[in-house]
């Protein structure tokens, strides 16, 4: 689905829109740190080896953190790059007055946890979350399981599966909610989602396109899903573009309270 779609189908959760007012907020308030005290916070993003995807993904940081006129400092290193190497420069960054906030990046981005964005989408889409059966396909610890307090902390009911649950396709259609972040193409099928549910797809995988080519696709068969769903979030243009605006959030707040000052 293009952009031009996704923005007037109110079906589809827009990402890159909510993103991108996030960021404009941002910038607004970076410029006012500016004006009234003379610095801007510094993000900085270290880069190990040359994974063609994680380096999309630090060019993408780099640039959206200048456009929100914060600092950015880049870090590349060689894959062979020591951990204690590694321990090394993130023991100098901390030091160093000029970075609020420091991001390793992994081969995969799965080091930005996305369930704080998650959770805004949600609340944004649904309003109160209290009763809400919910339902997160996936129990890792960097998605699955912090995503299921956080939603126990908004009231819903929730059920964690995964890939050795029994009945998973029943499960998922007795949810309002479905999160899915199993790290599978296209694994949650769309007669799996109950109608009117809201679905998050926190999942990110290339796979093969005809042509010779590939293409990104979510833990969701889309198109199979939409059908069935009230609302949804698309992959690319879903929860990924959140990720980046929420970093920049949080070194934005970071840079406010290692100088003891109040968020603008």
């Amino acid at each position: 689905m293009n952009d031009a779609a996704a923005k007037s189908d109110p079906k589809v959760i827009d990402g890159k829109a909510f993103a991108e007012s996030l960021r404009r907020r941002i910038a607004q308030q970076v410029a006012t740190l500016r004006a009234g005290h003379g610095f801007a916070p510094g993000l900085a993003v270290v880069l190990v080896g040359e994974n063609p995807a994680s380096q999309v993904y630090v060019r993408n940081k780099g640039q959206q953190t200048k456009e929100s006129g914060m600092a950015s400092f880049e870090h590349k290193l060689p894959a062979e790059t020591s951990q204690k190497d590694l321990l090394a420069l993130v023991d100098r960054l901390n030091k160093d007055p000029a970075v609020s906030g420091i991001l390793v990046q992994l081969p995969l981005p799965k080091q930005i946890d996305p369930q704080a964005v998650i959770n805004a989408m949600l609340k944004d889409r649904l309003g109160d979350l209290a009763g809400r059966r919910a339902i997160v396909v996936g129990r890792s610890n960097i998605v699955g399981k912090p995503m299921a307090q956080l939603l126990l902390g908004e009231s819903c009911t929730v059920t964690i599966v995964h890939s050795k649950s029994r009945d998973l396709a029943g499960e998922c259609r007795r949810a309002e909610i479905v999160i899915a972040a199993v790290g599978r193409p296209e694994m949650v099928r769309g007669d799996w989602i109950a109608p009117g549910a809201t679905v998050i797809d926190v999942g990110i995988n290339r796979i093969d396109a005809p042509g010779g080519k590939t293409k990104l696709v979510g833990d969701v068969a889309y198109a199979e899903a939409y059908a069935h769903a009230g609302a949804i979030t698309p992959v690319p243009g879903g929860v990924g573009p959140m990720t980046i605006a929420c970093l920049l959030q949080n070194t934005l707040t970071a840079a406010c309270r290692q100088r003891g000052i109040s968020l603008p």
